[in-house]
C-alpha cells in the first residue's frame, strides 16, 4: 500500500544519516600524524566517495533486480544460496547493525556532555551471571535515545519517514553551518589544492594506504536505501537515486568539512586531538566553539541511530518470512512496522550498551561486513552470467570496472584486517559460521528458490 510505502527523499535521507556518523569528525587527527600534503588529504575523501559510489551503484542494481528488504540477506540468498543470505542476514540482525547503533547512542551522550558540561556519576551497579555493571547517567542517555527512536518507530513507518526527515534535514543543517562558518573564519590556516610533484609518492605510499582504511570506515552506509527496497516508493527510480544522491551529497559534506578543518587549526594541532571537530570548533567560534561542535555532532548522532534502526530491523522481518520458526519476528502492526524486530533490536542494542560490548563487537563484525559487501558485488557479476534476461531497471554504469574496483579495494581492506586484527578476523568468521550452523536448523524441510 502505497501509505506503508517511504518516498525516495526519505530514502536518501536514509543513506546520509547512515554514513555521516563519527568518523568523519575523528579520522583527519590520524591521517595529518602521517600525511602533511593538503591535496593527499582532501584527494582521501574524494577517493572514499568514489569507491563508496562504484559500491552504491553495484548494489542499486541488485536492489531493483531482486526487490525486497534484506540487503545482502536478500541477495546472497538469491544469487548463491539461502544459507549464504542466512548467514549475511544473522551478522546484520544480532551485531552488524545492532552495535554501530550502541557506539552511535553513547557517542550521543558523550558530545551531549561536552555539550553541557554535566558531571557523569555512577548511579548503580549490579551483577548479572557474574557480570559486574555499573550505569552512570552518560549509559542512562544512551539506552534513553536508543528507546526514544525505538518507540517513534513502532509509532509506525508514517512516523518514522517524518522524524528520519526532521532529523537528518537538523544534522545536514548543523553541518553546513560549520561549513559555513569555516568559510568565512579568519584567519586561514594555509592551505594549497594544488598536487605537488611528490604527491604521487605520498597517495601510492602505505600511511596512504592506512588512512583509506579509516576514511571507507566513514563512509559505511552508502548501501542503506537498499535494505527496504520494498518499502520505498517507484524503487526502480527511487532506490538507485537514493543511493547516488545520499553518496555524492556525503562526499561532498566531507571533503568541504575536512578542508574546513585543515584551515580552521593546523595540522600539528588536528593530530595532537581526538576530537578534530571540536578543535576546529574552537577556531572558528571562540572559547565555545569546542562545545558547540560537540552540539553538532550529539544532535547529529540522532539521525543516525534512526536510521540504523529502521533498517537492521527490516533485515530481521525479511528473515522471519522465509523461516517458519522465526516468524514472530515478522509480525507487523497496525501501523505497519515490524513490532517485535524492532524491540528486539532495541533490546540487543541495550544489552550491549549495558555490558560496554559494543566497541569489541563492532571491531570484529568489520571484516565479516566486508566479506557480505565483497559476496553481493561479486554476485551482481554472477547474476549477470547466469540470468542475462533478467530484468534490470537500472543497470550500473561502467559494467564491469565499476564492481571490479569495488571488489578489489574492498578485497586489499579484507586483506588488512586479517593482517592487522587476525583475532577479530577469527572471531568475525566464527560468527558467520555460528549463523550457518543455526540456518541447519531452523530451515524448512525443503525450500525453493
Amino acid at each position: 500500500m502505497s501509505e506503508r510505502k517511504i518516498s525516495g527523499l526519505t530514502a536518501t535521507n536514509i543513506v546520509v544519516a547512515n554514513m555521516i556518523g563519527t568518523g568523519v569528525f575523528v579520522s583527519l587527527h590520524f591521517q595529518v600524524m602521517s600525511i602533511h600534503s593538503d591535496f593527499a588529504l582532501i584527494f582521501l575523501w574524494i577517493l572514499g566517495g568514489f569507491l563508496s559510489l562504484c559500491g552504491a551503484l553495484c548494489y542499486a542494481e541488485l536492489a531493483v533486480a531482486l526487490p525486497r528488504l534484506g540487503g545482502e540477506y536478500n541477495f546472497l540468498s538469491r544469487i548463491y544460496h539461502p544459507a549464504a543470505g542466512f548467514m549475511a542476514g544473522w551478522i546484520s540482525s544480532t551485531i552488524g547493525f545492532p552495535a554501530p547503533i550502541a557506539l552511535a547512542a553513547i557517542a550521543f551522550a558523550q558530545y551531549l556532555q561536552g555539550l553541557l558540561a554535566f558531571p557523569s556519576p555512577v548511579l548503580f551497579a549490579f551483577t548479572i551471571l557474574g557480570l559486574h555493571i555499573s550505569l552512570d547517567l552518560l549509559g542512562v542517555i544512551s539506552l534513553a535515545v536508543v528507546w526514544v527512536v525505538t518507540i517513534i518507530h513502532l509509532a509506525g513507518i508514517r512516523t518514522g519517514e517524518r522524524f528520519q526527515n526532521a532529523s537528518t534535514l537538523v544534522k545536514v543543517a548543523l553541518i553546513l553551518c560549520l561549513i559555513v562558518a569555516g568559510i568565512f573564519f579568519s584567519p586561514k590556516q594555509p592551505f594549497d589544492l594544488m598536487p605537488a610533484p611528490n604527491d604521487l609518492g605520498t597517495i601510492l605510499s602505505y600511511p596512504f594506504a592506512i588512512s583509506m582504511f579509516f576514511v571507507m570506515y566513514s563512509f559505511s552506509g552508502w548501501n542503506a536505501a537498499s535494505y527496504i527496497t520494498s518499502e520505498v516508493r517507484d524503487p526502480e527510480k527511487n532506490v538507485p537515486w537514493a543511493l547516488l544522491v545520499g553518496t555524492l551529497t556525503v562526499t561532498v559534506v566531507y571533503a568541504l568539512l575536512n578542508w574546513v578543518f585543515l584551515i580552521a587549526a593546523s595540522q600539528e594541532e588536528l593530530a595532537g586531538q581526538m576530537q578534530v571537530a571540536a578543535t576546529a570548533g574552537q577556531h572558528i567560534f571562540g572559547t565555545v566553539g569546542g562545545r558547540l561542535a560537540s552540539g553538532l555532532i550529539s544532535f547529529g548522532l540522532i539521525a543516525s541511530v534512526s536510521a540504523m534502526s529502521w533498517i537492521g530491523s527490516r533485515v530481521t522481518k525479511a528473515m522471519a518470512d522465509d523461516f517458519g520458526r522465526l516468524r514472530f519476528l515478522g509480525r507487523v502492526n497496525a501501523a505497519g512496522t515490524p513490532d517485535v524486530a524492532v524491540l528486539l533490536q532495541a533490546l540487543i542494542v541495550s544489552a550491549l550498551i549495558l555490558t560496554g560490548s559494543f566497541e569489541a563487537v563492532l571491531v570484529y563484525t568489520q571484516f565479516t561486513l566486508l566479506l557480505s559487501s565483497f559476496c553481493a558485488v561479486l554476485g551482481l557479476i554472477v547474476l549477470r552470467v547466469r540470468q542475462p534476461q533478467l530484468p534490470r531497471p537500472y543497470r550500473v554504469w561502467g559494467y564491469p570496472l565499476t564492481p571490479l574496483i569495488f571488489l578489489i579495494v574492498t578485497l586489499w581492506m579484507m586483506v588488512y584486517s586479517v593482517h592487522e586484527k587476525p583475532v577479530e578476523a577469527i572471531l568475525g568468521l566464527a560468527t558467520a559460521v555460528a549463523g550457518l550452523v543455526i540456518y541447519f536448523f531452523i530451515r524448512p524441510a525443503s525450500r525453493s528458490r
